[in-house]
């Protein structure tokens, strides 16, 4: 039994990162579960993404909900430590400008294919998590919410139509971004790849749960205050059309994760004379609609 209708999470304890999925009553620790129904179950999110068998997992969440002993591996969200979503994926792909009216924003032309970058896995961050931020190196930190794809199926070459055939899930991702770095030459990575730059959950969602990625809610809120306020259905080019291009230059492997652009209310987008860039003690909000709330503190 492949995942379907289940929304998964990674939790942080002292053993390191393990498998959540969320119930009506909080969120199920399946390693923990495992261990006190004796149900062997997969614990990390990789195994599921790759195509384990989910099957044990729901029968847990079904003992947990109806066990007295439901309680010692529900964790209610409130509590929850989250590690990023996906803690190892093997490609972190970004994708620039893909937002009509972000590109209007900052004066730049539409483009006439993807503009693809990347980061790395030292970027990756957790819902509840702490970014701090590289001062000594920069000053123009800037948020940018986007919807990120993560991958299930190796896709090579495939086209257009088959390409979300290919996808586990979705998730809510923030391309925090440092815009000094990511000027000073004609590569971003600068200003990409600072410790921190990629907050990325709480959840996974898995595709059957959206239908239509490309009608989703997307916003950002900096100190409660809206910045960002659009839907996917702005972007030049959809989640499909990102996945057939990236896998005709690259093999995609399952777990490999896509940030698909940001929409406008960038700090960037503003006029200069009215830039704030983000400062240490700011806390930053992210919202993908049916992949919850992502919300991270600036030190």
């Amino acid at each position: 039994m492949r995942a379907r209708n289940l929304t998964f999470c990674t939790l942080t304890g002292r053993d390191g990162g393990t498998l959540g999925v969320k119930t009506e009553r909080g969120i199920l620790n399946v390693a923990e579960a495992s261990r006190v129904f004796r149900i062997k179950a997969p614990t990390d999110i990789h195994a599921v993404i790759e195509g384990a068998d989910c099957a044990p997992i729901v029968r847990l969440a079904a003992k947990a909900l109806e066990d007295t002993r439901g309680k010692r591996v529900l964790v209610a969200e409130s509590r929850a430590r989250f590690g990023p979503a996906v803690p190892r994926p093997g490609k972190i792909i970004c994708v620039g400008l893909n937002y009509r009216r972000h590109a209007m924003e900052t004066g730049n032309p539409i483009p006439p294919v993807p503009i693809l970058f990347n980061k790395y896995n030292n970027t990756l961050v957790g819902h509840r998590g702490t970014i701090r931020l590289p001062v000594k190196v920069s000053a123009q930190f800037d948020y940018e919410v986007e919807l990120v794809v993560v991958m299930g199926r190796k896709a090579r070459d495939v086209p257009e139509e088959k390409a979300l055939a290919h996808v586990f899930g979705y998730a809510n991702g923030n391309d925090f971004t440092a815009r000094d770095l990511m000027r000073v030459t004609s590569q971003l990575m600068l200003g990409k790849t600072c410790d921190g730059f990629a907050p990325l959950g709480p959840w996974v969602v898995t595709t059957d749960q959206v239908p239509d990625p490309q009608n989703l809610r997307i916003a950002t809120y900096v100190n409660g205050e809206k910045r960002q306020d659009s839907n996917t259905s702005d972007m030049i080019y959809s989640c499909a059309q990102i996945v057939s291009y990236c896998s005709r230059h690259m093999t995609l492997l399952p777990g490999d994760i896509i940030y698909t652009g940001t929409p406008q209310g960038v700090i960037l987008g503003y006029p200069p004379e009215k830039r704030v860039w983000l400062k240490a003690g700011d806390k930053v909000v992210t919202e993908v609609e049916k992949c919850g709330v992502l919300e991270v503190t600036l030190i």
